[in-house]
Formats: C-alpha cells, structure tokens, sequence
C-alpha cells in the first residue's frame, strides 16, 4: 500500500486496493438510474404542493406502490436498500390522513431515542413546509414531566420507542384516551433490529398495543420498514399477528459502489497469523481520511472503536492534520456528545466517525464517500446496512471489507461470493419464549384484565387460560366470573426489560472532576470496569480506581498508559432438559434446555500499536447465568482416546470442533454470529471440563494431564447454544440439520490454505499450529459421520 501521506482521488484509492495482492475481490456495483412512479391524483392539494416546494415532483416507483397500498388500507412492509427513500411512504398517507381527519392519530415506533429525534427533525421539515398544526412530539425518558401532558393531549404524531411504549404508554393507557380512541396509524422503523431475544419482546408488546387499541375501537393500519433480510413478511407477522404487503423492489437512483474484500497478509505462517486487522483499517481509514475523502469506519466492539481511534488520531497528528477530524460514536457516550457529533458529521466539520453499529440505523450523518468495515459484523445484513452509509446520495462509493483472522471473516473473505452474491439472513424471534411470554402477560394483566376464552399473542384461549391459572397460583392475578384480574401492587412493566437485561447500567465518574464520564450496559460493564481496567473514552484512558458494583457505580482516572486492557471468560454448560435426542455417527445427539454460566477470571494488558501482551490481572466478579436451549452430541470418551495423537491434543481437537461447527452452522443457518454461542465440556455439568474462551491462559501440565481430568471423568460434550434467554429457536434447527452443518465444518477444516497446520481461520485459536491438533478435529469430525456400529 502506498505512502499514507501522499494526497489521491477516490478512484485513485480503489484502483491501489484492487491491485493490492491482499484483495480478494474486488466488486463493483454499477450505477442505477433512478424508476419514478406517480403520485396519486386525489392526494390532498396542500400536501402535494408542499412536496413541490421541497423538489419532490415525483416518487420512486417504490414510495407509489407503499402509498398506493396503504392509502388501500392494507398493512405494508417495505424493504428497500438504505437512503432510497423510506420515510416518505409512511408519512405522505399518515400526514393525509390528518390533514382530512384532525382528530386521528399516529404511533411512530424507533428502536432509539437517537433515531426518533433524527427522524422527527425530517417530519418536522415537510410538516413546515406544508404549514399544518399537526401536533409532532418525541415521547420518551428526555422528555420533560411538564410537557407530557402536551404530548397526551396535543399530539397528532407520537414519536417514541418500545421502551418507552412499554412502560410509560400501555401501562397508563387511561392518560391516552386520544390516542387510542383515534390510533389510525402504527409506523414501525428499521424492523429488522427486532430480532433475537429484543424482537421476541417487541412481539409481545405489539400485541398489548394492538389488544389496547381494540379495547378502545381502533384498528390501526401498520406500516413497516426494513433494511433487507430474507424474510421481512414473516418478521412483520410474528411480531404483530397482521397480514402485510410487501414492497421490496426499489427505484432509487445508485451511484457506482466499489465493494472491496482484503485479507490482512500472513505474518507468521507457521502460526498462522496475519497483521492486525485494527491496524490494517487504520492504514486505509487514515488515506481516506487525508486525502479529504469523507470515511465512516465500523468496528467490532467499543473497545475497538476506542483503538482506531486512537490509531487514526495519532496518523492525522503525524499528516500534519488536526486530530479533530475524526470522532468515535458508540454507545456508552452520553447523548449531548452523540447529538453533537452528528451535527458535526451533517455540517463536513468532522470528516470521519469511528463507530460501532450504533450508527448502523438510518441517523441522518450527512454524505459519506467510503465504508471500511473492520470484521464481519455478523451478518451479511448488517454489512450491507453499513456499507450503504456510504455513496447515500447517488455518488461514486466504496466499502473495504477488513477480515480479521476469526474462522467467520477467513470463510467470508476467501468465498467473497457468500458475501456479494448470497441472500442476507432471516430475521429469527421466538415471541413464545416463556421466558419473554409470561412477563407479557402479567403486563398485559395489569393493564386490562383478560376476558373469558380471550387468546394472547399466538397463544389459543386454553393455552392463554393456562398461563393465567399459573399466574393465579402465585397470587399474581385472581380469577373472578371467567377474567383474570391483576392483584399485586407492584408495576410489572418496571421489573421486564425488552432488551433482556434488566439490571441498570453502571455510570462512569472521574474521580478528580466528579462528572459523569459515560454509561454502560449491565454485562458490558464485566468485560469493562472491573477494578484496574482501562477504560477508553474518546481516544483517552482511564484506569478503574474502584468498581462499587452494588450501586453501579465505576470510579476512574485518566491515566496515560502505553497498554489497554481485555477480558478474560470461560463459559460451561450443562443441561437441564433433554427435548429431542438422535445419532451423529457414533456420538448421541441432543437438544434442550441449558444452563449456561459465564465466569471472568481475569484481564490481560495489551500493549498498544504491537499488540503484545505486557501483563494479567485478576477480576473478582459474581458469574452471569443464563437459561436458553442448545443442540450437543456426546462422543464416548474411550473413542476420544482411540485417536492417535495424545489425549490432551485429542481434547484440543474437540475444541477445534466446536470452533468449525459454530462457523459452519452460522453459514448455515444464515444468522448472525453473535446469535449462537458454544462450549466444551461435560454431558452432565457434575464434573464439567471448563474450556477458556482465546483469551484465557492455559494452565500448566500438571500429574493429571493438562487441563487436570481423567477418561472417567466426564464425558466429552460439544454445545452450541441460543446467546440468549430462552432462545430462538436456533439450537432446535442445528439438531435438524446436524449433518449439513457437519459436512461443512469438515470442508472447511480440510481446504483451508494453512497447508495442513491448522490455523486460528480453520481451529480456532489453540497453544499451537503443529498439524495434530488438526489432525485430531478431522478425526472427531469423521466419528460424526460414521454409520453407527
């Protein structure tokens, strides 16, 4: 790659990587002239004029057809690509509505705070332009208690979020008799976030609004947008019981879109290592970034985006370049700084943003020319999501694609065909999950009591009567004439958290200034603010002086080591219930219910730019359990020992198994990576043989073997649960389709291009790249497919 500090074109970019002999692909997608539609010829005269006057004189042909249907009165779902126009098919109906009938009103529902602002300020421009006293409010925890009865009482269009609609509206619906007496819209946005265990939540809480509504004689209309996934009618039916009308064929223009794979150089063959994707990103970031090319980088974690950051600065420093040229974006920063930071971005005084997929949502930043995507972020979804945040507005684009040496972005990188030519991934929720189910049905309880033979969700009236009459028995909700009254005095919706994690966050305080520095999530703050961790803000460090974890409460220093810090964890499972079992070979297979436990042992000091380890550290914090369901087979262990290799190595190999079987049924599935977890150890959990994530050292060979346990004790099991409560339903479809994930776990152990070593792309990180440990997957493998003895 040529000299960063040598200012060049954009083409001139594109046309270096594609020579690079690190690129795997090098894909361009061409130009596309924009399709026009028609508007209708009876749309409301004021509106129409009001489009005019903003330059809008014709829609895409995919913002006619979502109007046309809707105006039909037919529920819409609408997947389009990002920037292509979306907003406007849910609100040229939903403002002509209003506009004919003063007292109807409309619910617009964001997965964020931060994406109902951005998106009321787009409203509130048309809304203007037309000159209409349509009442527009944002509802949620920043607003205000003195304008909350505004809001009730005057608005026309609530924009809010389902967390907020769950425990401030539904709950205290008898305070919005306006809205739900007139609720003639529902407008649901970036649908394909709710998925996983948050979509199995926000399923259940649409049908408490929908049951809401009817009570009150409304039948709303809903109204979905989506970035692209496989299955956006489904998505849109499980999560609220409605049939829709897909529009799925988009008539934006496309500006040419340079899409480029690169795979960081092997550095240590024998090892199987390759240069640092952080800093292979931050040689390609910082070009864009000083040769004036606007750049939005997405990295894996908001450690990393704290990394590159720091890297990018440091390059701009030495380009003679102002530092403030680039920002980080992540979650954990306080809203003032991500408002500001986005203005920024819109207004070109801030050229790049460094971010997780916190910025993956359509927030408005302006017009952005290049995407460097460090890692894959675990689904080709999300990739093409992100990667759409550049060329938004028709011109020339590019996104680089930086695999790291994980076995998922190896698989992606070396079959560049999966990630441009496959469909993406379907959107999986499990609104049934008990877990999710029962804590739906309180709130619903609470807020209207549940009529004879009445059926909620997807549940039949016997089902809905028996989790009632569960309820009942815990003094939950009591039973008088055929309805089940709630009769607790505690508030249900304050105790359920749509995002599965109801403990609060941790705040971050410095403790020279006082002044609350960040927040963070409830689990983030394990691998985060443990005492002595650094914690990285904005491209500076602070060492965590004490962790007051009873009052999630972080003190910290700013600090100026020349190291930062990451998390140690091992996971062990055991099972709890068997709901299907079978044979992969010689192994017995089975499927249930798990417990899962995830321990912190300690920390590492990692030393900035060489990435070289300087030191641990130990973390003193209670374990996290989880509940959920997992697919595992079972290999008798005296066939374990049978291998030819010795039986450490052999225990190796079954590790490395998981490794190729996590990846395979990742591809498989089409989910995304962070949706499916995995972990060796004991069928019984009794005597588990706990196995450290990549991070953890390995303890030293001691009389018993390495890790310490004998062919007696324990029997060695493969899991690969639901990574998260309850699970979605993804364990039962590895069982079902165990032999095709397991043909594909074997192809990629075998054709990896580590020449028969192993590597962490086919392995999975191990103490060492020799061949046996290799060897002795492939063997395990072929005991999975052996016809039974």
């Amino acid at each position: 790659m040529e000299s960063l500090y040598e200012r060049k074109t954009l083409h001139d970019i594109v046309r270096n990587l594609a020579s690079d002999a690190s690129t795997t692909k090098h894909h361009v997608r061409p130009a596309r002239r924009p399709v026009f539609g028609t508007f209708p010829e009876d749309l409301h005269p004021p509106l129409l004029d009001a489009l005019r006057r903003l330059g809008i004189e014709r829609p895409y042909s995919h913002q006619a057809q979502a109007i046309a249907a809707a105006r039909r009165g037919e529920n819409v779902v609408l997947t389009t690509p990002t920037a292509s126009g979306k907003t406007l098919c849910y609100t040229i109906p939903v403002v002509e509505r209003l506009l004919e009938d003063r007292g109807s009103r409309a619910l617009y529902l964001f997965p964020t705070k931060a994406v109902s602002h951005d998106q009321y300020v787009g409203l509130q421009t048309l809304l203007d332009a037309l000159d209409a006293k349509l009442g527009t409010f944002t509802f949620d925890g920043d607003t205000p208690a003195d304008a909350r009865r505004k809001v009730r009482d005057h608005g026309h269009i609530i924009i809010t979020n389902p967390d907020m609609l769950h425990a401030g509206v539904l709950p205290q619906h008898t305070s919005w008799l306006k809205l739900f007496e007139n609720l003639r819209y529902i407008v649901i946005d970036e649908l394909h976030t709710y998925r996983g265990i948050f979509g199995s939540h926000v399923a259940n809480l649409l049908r408490r609004l929908l049951r809401i509504a009817r009570f009150y004689g409304s039948t709303p209309q809903v109204i979905a947008c989506s970035a692209t996934i496989a299955n956006p009618v489904e998505l849109a039916t499980k999560l609220t019981g409605l049939e829709f009308t897909l529009v799925g064929e988009s008539g934006a223009p496309q500006g040419e879109h340079h899409v480029v794979c690169y795979n960081p150089p092997v550095v240590n063959r024998q090892l199987g290592l390759r240069a640092s994707a952080l800093r292979t990103a931050t040689r390609v970031a910082s070009q864009l970034i000083e040769s004036g090319v606007s750049t939005i980088v997405f990295a894996g974690s908001r450690l990393h985006v704290e990394v590159i950051l720091k890297y990018v600065r440091e390059s701009l420093v030495r380009a003679h370049l102002s530092p403030s040229l680039v920002q980080g974006y992540r979650g954990g920063y306080l809203p003032q700084r991500r408002r500001r930071i986005e203005r920024s971005l819109r207004s070109g005084d801030v050229r790049a943003v460094i971010a997780t997929n916190a910025l993956e949502l359509g927030i408005d930043i302006g017009s952005l020319q290049a995407c460097v995507i460090v890692g894959y972020p675990g689904s080709i979804a999300s990739l093409w999501q992100q990667s759409g945040r550049a060329g938004r507005r028709s011109e020339s684009a590019l996104t680089v694609f930086v695999a790291r040496s994980s076995a998922i972005d190896q698989y992606m990188v070396t079959h560049p065909e999966v990630l441009i030519g496959a469909s993406p991934e379907h959107a999986r929720i499990n609104p049934q999950n008990l877990f999710v189910l029962v804590d739906h049905v309180k709130c619903a309880a609470f807020e209207l009591p549940f009529e004879p033979d009445e059926r909620f969700a997807d549940l039949q009236a016997h089902e809905t009567k028996e989790v009632l009459e569960y309820l009942q028995t815990h003094g939950v909700v009591n039973e008088s004439a055929g309805r089940f009254h709630w009769m607790q005095r505690v508030y249900p919706a304050t105790h359920v958290s749509l995002r599965g994690i109801p403990e609060e966050n941790f705040v971050v305080i410095d403790v020279k200034t006082t002044q609350v520095l960040a927040e963070v999530d409830f689990r983030s703050a394990h691998t985060t603010l443990y005492t002595h961790a650094i914690y990285n803000l904005d491209a500076s460090q602070y060492q965590v002086e004490e962790l007051d974890y009873e009052n999630h409460k972080a003190y910290v220093r700013r600090v100026e080591p020349d190291y930062y810090t990451t998390a140690m964890t091992y996971t062990r499972v055991g099972v709890l219930d068997e709901d299907n079992s079978g044979r992969a070979g010689v192994a017995a297979l089975g499927c249930g219910e798990v417990l899962v436990t995830t321990k912190f042992l300690g920390f590492k000091k990692i030393r900035f730019q060489t990435g070289e380890n300087v030191g641990y550290g130990d973390i003193h914090l209670p374990d996290l359990e989880m509940h959920t369901n997992a697919c595992w087979f079972t290999l008798p262990a005296t066939l374990l020992a049978d291998i030819d290799v010795d039986l450490a190595t052999a225990v190796d190999g079954l590790v490395a198994v998981s490794h190729a079987l996590q990846v395979s049924a990742t591809v498989t599935l089409m989910c995304a990576s962070g949706d499916m977890g995995r972990s060796v150890g004991d069928r019984s959990a009794e005597t588990a043989l706990e196995i450290a994530s990549s991070s953890f050292r390995r303890p030293s060979k001691g009389p018993r073997g390495r890790r310490g346990f004998r062919l007696d004790d324990f029997e060695p099991t493969v899991f690969l649960y639901d990574d998260m409560p309850g699970g979605v339903g993804l364990a039962g479809s590895v069982f079902k389709r165990f032999d095709a994930i397991v043909a594909r776990a074997t192809e990629l152990v075998t054709h990896c291009g580590c020449h028969a070593m192993g590597c962490p792309s086919c392995i999975g990180p191990m103490p060492a790249y020799d061949g046996e440990i290799r060897r002795a997957s492939l063997a395990v493998l072929q005991l999975l497919t052996l016809n039974r003895q």
